[in-house]
């Protein structure tokens, strides 16, 4: 394994709860199920908030909800339904479901992948991807907008990331004309306005790595503030390999390939984004073993991957959350097609070092099929794992 270095973490022990105590540690994660047996949870914390949206319904075609929270998960508002046509949602697949951001004037923004029973459609009929925001009163979402209108054939879902009042929706789909996966490329429609418009979408990815067509992927804002994304490729049948790639018009077409994996299969992975600047953190699947480091800027440089501690197996769906301080790294064990599994959890210390189980690391029964699990830190500068 190797040890992320302190200026890679750039964190600190969880105050008085980082030594242990006499007795029983306290410990550093608090583990929570999703409202209203809910799945797929996503959640953020901006400005003292937690904000968080789940899924319900048919896998095939459901709804997406949101609350907030203002005591760390005790209590959440009564939920408003973000899709505004009742079933345009999907979970099936794990990796196609609702992704959540929040803008500096904290509005509300969630992007998820419609279901088939959604509208509008895509330009062609296909499955769009659909984006709604919270309305000025925060009382409702405003009605769903699809955005593609040419990049059609959206399969592993997208993202969204947002800086200021710029909002970054992220997809992968084939090149207009061309099919097969090795010619996906990662699509980006951007908005300057909070939301309320989006430009046209525009590849970011290039052209040569293709994109694995049902895995995920994840929108991040990257340390000098550029749109990004965390994808994995499709050169061949076999090469399913990491890559960042920054939306920065000075950096179109190159990739930074983060970790090589050639399996002759669709892994259906995630990927995980926290932070801000240079405290942000990325994690992904690999080969069943979960891997995380320092966010890369728009130059393309990235730290040493390190990995979760123990043996890797049937790992996937990696959380990250970061006080500024300390850092939860999470992750889901033994899940699968329509099968449900268990989710571990790894506390580090400032040197990049593991805190000791059980105060700072363990492992809990009970993801549901379909699902995913998300991290956030609490208040109190403990972290809050929601399932």
């Amino acid at each position: 394994m190797h040890r992320l270095s302190t200026l890679v973490l750039a964190l600190a022990a969880l105050g008085a709860s980082g030594a242990p105590q006499a007795g029983a540690p306290r410990p550093h994660v608090e583990l929570r199920r999703t409202p209203d047996g809910g799945i797929q949870p996503q959640a953020v914390v901006e400005r003292g908030t937690l904000h968080l949206i789940y899924y319900k319904g048919d896998p095939r075609h459901g709804d997406v909800h949101y609350v907030a929270s203002k005591d760390d998960g005790k209590t959440f508002t009564k939920p408003l339904r973000v899709n505004t046509r009742p079933g345009s949602a999907i979970a099936a697949g794990n990796i196609r479901g609702a992704h959540l951001a929040v803008s500096e004037s904290g509005r509300v923004h969630v992007a998820w992948m419609g279901s088939h029973q959604s509208e509008p459609k895509a330009s062609g009929g296909g499955a769009p991807m659909l984006y709604a925001r919270l309305n000025d009163a925060g009382d409702a979402f405003e009605p769903q907008r699809n955005l593609i209108t040419f990049a059609e054939g959206l399969d592993g879902g997208g993202s969204i990331a947002a800086q200021g009042r710029n909002v970054y929706v992220l997809w992968h789909a084939p090149t207009p004309g061309l099919k097969g996966e090795e010619h996906r490329r990662v699509w980006l429609a951007a908005s300057a306005d909070d939301g309320a418009t989006f430009a046209k979408e525009r590849a970011v990815s290039p052209a040569d790595t293709g994109v694995c067509g049902c895995c995920g992927l994840r929108a991040l804002v990257t340390p000098d503030g550029q749109p990004g994304a965390l994808y994995r490729s499709a050169s061949d049948k076999f090469q399913r390999d990491a890559y960042f790639v920054s939306a920065s018009p000075k950096n179109e077409g190159r990739a930074l390939r983060l970790q090589e994996w050639r399996i002759g299969a669709c892994p259906m992975s995630s990927f995980a984004f926290t932070g801000r600047g240079q405290d942000a953190l990325i994690a992904w699947e690999t080969d069943g073993q979960i891997w995380w480091t320092r966010a890369p800027s728009a130059e393309a440089k990235a730290g040493e991957p390190a990995a979760a501690p123990g043996a890797g197996g049937q790992r996937k769906h990696p959380a990250l959350a970061s006080n500024g301080r300390a850092t939860l790294l999470a992750w889901t064990e033994g899940m699968g097609w329509n099968r449900g599994g268990k989710l571990a959890w790894q506390v580090y210390d400032e040197q990049g070092r593991p805190v000791d189980a059980p105060a700072g690391a363990g492992r809990a029964d009970g993801v549901p099929a379909w699902s995913l699990i998300t991290a956030v830190p609490r208040s109190d500068g403990r972290f809050l794992v929601v399932y």
